[in-house]
């Protein structure tokens, strides 16, 4: 397999990945065996146990000499050159490799093997990408573009209402239960990043539509049954992410915002960039947002910096 030509395109990567041969039963015992010791002692989110888990089994399956924990470092280099050959992005690379140190350093403090072969690969260096917020005047487009008169579109509006106002990732907004809301004080509990809680004030015009998603939407879309999830499907089901994804796009749509521009983790973008423009402190916005290092909030203040760069270009005399 190592050898294979470039496959750029997306389709092909797919096609590229359903051609490998199965999954064996011991990758899978060993891979699984890992999985569930890791969110023992990480608390992992499951988004995270589950991409692990994908670039793991992946791995595994691209290798034909042997199990998955035996491989050495050379069989390492040679499957993160195959995957570049094929057109996979650095970031996809960088991720893979998390998951690998994870995996093969649990192994060893187990004792189930004596070397790390990970130990001296170097992460792949990714561009520094600043995050893409939505003009004021379209996210306004976007938030109203729900035809909010039947169950499923009050249940959207006050989602992208929620979204924008509280600055939420999209994994903590459909996994939030009925009892994460507390109406009376205005209030949001959320459980973020390993599982770390954190209250978000709800804002009045998110806290209207949920009030009303509450009162008529959801009994309706639950229909009789007593559902944990906050945000439920037209059978009573929890929203999945792709879910999510999908209407959010369709929304943009309809709005007349280009789609290709939105996507569910933009509006915590806009959340966080709106709010420093309009003279949040980068503490409290660090807070809000649940990042455990201000650094990571700071890359925010770069997003402001721009926009003034380009204000200043567009209408100064001598811009």
């Amino acid at each position: 397999m190592p050898g294979s030509p470039p496959l750029p395109t997306p389709a092909a990567r797919r096609a590229l990945v359903r051609r490998l041969p199965p999954l064996r039963e011991t990758d899978a015992g060993a891979i699984e065996a890992f999985i569930d010791a890791w969110w023992a002692e990480s608390g992992a989110a499951r988004q995270t146990l589950d991409g692990y888990r994908r670039d793991l089994q992946g791995f595994a399956r691209w290798r034909d000499r042997g199990d998955i924990v035996d491989a050495d470092r050379a069989g390492l280099f040679d499957y993160f050159a195959w995957r570049s050959r094929a057109g996979l992005s650095p970031r996809s690379n960088a991720r893979l490799l998390s998951a690998l140190r994870a995996f093969y350093g649990w192994r060893v403090r187990q004792g189930l093997r004596a070397d790390d072969p990970t130990a001296l690969l170097e992460p792949p260096k990714l561009p520094r990408l600043l995050p893409r917020a939505l003009p004021e005047a379209e996210g306004e487009r976007l938030l109203a573009a729900p035809d909010a008169t039947g169950p499923e579109g009050l249940r959207d509006r006050a989602m992208l209402e929620l979204m924008y106002a509280c600055g939420l990732r999209v994994s903590e907004l459909v996994d939030l239960p009925a009892t994460a809301v507390n109406l009376r004080q205005g209030v949001l509990r959320v459980l973020g990043k390993g599982r770390k809680e954190r209250l978000v004030p709800l804002g009045a015009e998110a806290q209207d539509w949920l009030e009303r998603y509450l009162a008529t939407a959801r009994p309706r879309l639950a229909g009789g049954r007593a559902p944990a999830g906050l945000f439920l499907t037209a059978r009573g089901a929890p929203l999945t992410r792709q879910a999510f994804w999908r209407l959010v796009k369709r929304h943009a749509g309809a709005a007349g915002v280009d789609p290709a521009r939105v996507s569910p983790h933009g509006l915590r973008h806009s959340f966080a960039t709106h709010l420093l423009n309009h003279g949040a402190d980068l503490r409290a916005l660090q807070l809000l947002l649940g990042h455990a290092s201000l650094s990571t909030t700071q890359i925010y203040t770069l997003v402001a910096r721009e926009g003034l760069r380009r204000l200043h270009h567009r209408h100064h005399p001598r811009g």
